[in-house]
């Protein structure tokens, strides 16, 4: 802050006027989220997203996506194709003005787009900001129309030449993101963009969508007729499900179409997710908000009028008629409000009375004409509901006391003695010996260190009730001093990173899995806020002319061994099996110091993938598990049972 003496210029001179796409490339935050990874791959869901829009105007039935060799990315589009002619007023290409100017497009006024995912127009103008270059080429009244491009410039004017077939248009688009903006050392993931676009094809209904990997080969195509009707069954193919999958789609007053699938399981998690004009909404929004109190209160009124909740009986609450629910509302609307430019939230209000009468009506239709599914989900509500008490009394005993009042943690939790939250770490180490060695090598300052008695419970298959009488889980829960579920609240958090340190065999692994299992059911907002991590021990020492030098794959120490000109044998090279075998020195330098340990961060790029693996794994059916080990069997690496 300047002192109060200090002379600070304050006048219109100072004033800054960021001209064309500036701010865009001074605040990438705003427009893309970040400069990170994730915002990486929001470039190309920028552009997808106008393709999308074309297919929700009956215009596309076809997109292509592909990831060159130089990290370049095409997408390629049978719509339309984005107008060339000049505008009446800006007196320059519509293509040159839709590509460099923000909000510029044909999504305001309803003319162009009666329905559509991106509504401020700055979404691929934005990425052609971002871009080292971008060339663009329309297919548009008989003519190619081209312009290139370099960070959000244009290098020429719009060029038309040469003719395309009678009746061909579409648009391409290929960008190469710029490196001077995304510094990290990161690129597409192909995986991601698979969850994206399986997703995008659920949500929109007859349109293909093809992925192709130029760096390595891979290629994926999607095309789902049934939409989230498939969506909700490809969620639960793992789980045994206690209805047919009841489906509504109506269109209410101005355009607004409702479209929900709804299907309950016998598994405990819920699995419901959201779409504004196919866009994934994470945060949720208005039109979840209408989905789950139809859901509730459809119940709850079919329960009292088959008196299936007894008069004294209080009615159900939205958790216990959320228990096995798997759902799908994908609305679309001609002026979404979304929270921000990435879309995370839809702000509707007239979205969420629309949505609770659709579901209603269509939910309530499906209980009186099925009354054995409809007793069969309300005796899971009624379950749901005696677990939610014993859980309500078991959280009392677990939440309500601070990790220092804990009478489980005392000799098991080495606390450290800082208190400053953005800086602490607690380590959640398997064993009372791979514990003994952190907790006499960490820095006693800002590292606490929590050894685990054993494999803790698989979450997946027990309710909350279960889960809270876990001496292994109360601990986690009562050291991290952020309740857990619905009662969940980082504003307790007592340490900046929560670290698994597991060995580096096969119990070690099952063990993190059941511990991430944990994570993402009961504390995702942990995930979700990057307060998750995995330590990487190394997994051999290698002993030359009394130095030692680690290795944290099987290939970094051939590498090694290559790079210091030995064999196997001329070197002292030792296997660690599990974190014990190092004492705390070691232990010190190769995973806990933070000028030499690595850490992998858990992130959640597509949590719907995420339910539908952890179910997979961790669930009780056996059969899709089978499947998976034998699919992947060859693919396992340095096993140790």
């Amino acid at each position: 802050m300047a002192e109060k003496n200090e002379t600070v210029s304050y006048e219109a001179k100072d004033i800054q006027v960021l001209e064309g796409l500036e701010a865009v490339r001074r605040r990438p935050g705003m427009y893309v989220g970040g400069t990170d990874v994730k915002a990486l791959h929001h470039l190309i869901y920028e552009v997808v997203d106008n393709s999308i829009d074309e297919a929700l105007a009956g215009a596309c039935d076809l997109i292509d996506i592909i990831l060159h060799q130089d990290d370049s990315v095409t997408v390629i589009d049978n719509g339309r194709g984005i107008p060339v002619a000049e505008h009446p007023t800006e007196k320059r290409s519509a293509l040159e003005l839709v590509m460099t100017t923000l909000h510029a497009g044909g999504k305001f006024d309803g003319g162009g787009y009666k329905v559509s995912g991106g509504l401020h127009g700055v979404g691929v103008s934005a990425v052609n900001a971002l871009s080292e270059w971008c060339e663009v080429e329309v297919k548009r009244e008989g003519k190619f129309h081209t312009q290139r491009y370099e960070r959000g410039r244009p290098q020429t004017p719009v060029k038309s030449h040469g003719k395309v077939k009678p009746g061909e248009t579409g648009t391409k688009t290929t960008f190469k993101f710029d490196k001077e903006i995304f510094k990290g050392d990161f690129s597409y993931r192909f995986e991601t963009l698979v969850q994206r676009f399986r997703e995008m094809a659920f949500v929109t209904r007859g349109v293909t969508i093809h992925l192709v990997d130029e760096r390595d080969g891979r290629e994926m195509t999607f095309y789902f007729e049934g939409g989230i009707t498939s969506f909700v069954r490809y969620l639960n193919r793992n789980r045994e499900p206690l209805h047919p999958v009841v489906h509504v789609e109506k269109e209410v007053e101005n355009g607004l179409v409702i479209d929900a699938a709804i299907q309950y399981t016998e598994a405990f998690a819920e699995s419901v997710y959201a779409f504004a004009n196919t866009i994934n909404t994470i945060d949720g929004g208005t039109h979840l908000t209408g989905l789950r109190s139809a859901i509730t209160r459809t119940i709850n009124d079919f329960a009292r009028k088959n008196n299936l909740l007894k008069e004294s009986d209080p009615n159900f609450r939205g958790d216990d008629t959320w228990e096995g629910l798997t759902a799908i509302i994908s609305i679309k609307v001609g002026d979404p409000q979304f929270e921000s430019q990435t879309k995370v939230k839809l702000m509707n209000p007239e979205v969420q009375t629309a949505a609770q009468q659709v579901v209603s009506e269509a939910f309530g239709n499906f209980l009186e004409q099925n009354p054995s599914a409809a007793r069969a989900i309300i005796k899971k509500c009624l379950t749901s509901a005696r677990a939610r008490d014993a859980a309500r009394k078991a959280r009392d005993l677990v939440i309500r006391k601070s990790a220092l009042e804990s009478l489980t943690l005392p000799g098991k939790l080495a606390d450290c003695s800082s208190r400053d939250s953005a800086n602490t770490e607690l380590y959640i180490v398997e064993g009372d010996s791979a514990g003994g060695s952190a907790k006499q090598g960490r820095d006693r300052h800002f590292q606490a260190i929590l050894p685990l008695r054993g494999k803790i419970l698989n979450t997946e298959r027990a309710r909350l009730d279960k889960i809270l009488s876990n001496n292994e889980i109360k601990a986690i829960i009562s050291a991290l001093g952020t309740g857990i579920g619905e009662n969940f609240s980082l504003e307790g958090l007592r340490y900046g990173r929560t670290i698994i340190m597991t060995d580096a065999d096969v119990d070690g692994s099952h063990i993190r899995t059941l511990l991430l299992t944990f994570f993402f059911r009961f504390m995702q907002p942990l995930i979700d806020s990057g307060h998750l991590f995995i330590a990487q021990p190394p997994l051999y020492s290698l002993n030359y002319r009394k130095k030692i030098h680690y290795a944290y794959t099987e290939a970094e120490k051939d590498r090694m061994l290559k790079e210091l000109g030995l064999a196997e044998g001329k070197a002292s090279v030792q296997r660690y099996k599990g974190l014990g075998e190092m004492n705390p020195e070691q232990l010190w330098e190769t995973t806990m110091d933070p000028e030499n340990r690595v850490l992998l961060q858990v992130t959640i790029e597509d949590a719907a993938e995420a339910d539908r693996t952890f179910d997979m794994l961790m669930g009780s059916s056996v059969p899709p598990r089978k499947r998976f080990i034998q699919t992947h069997a060859n693919e396992v690496r340095n096993l140790d049972v």
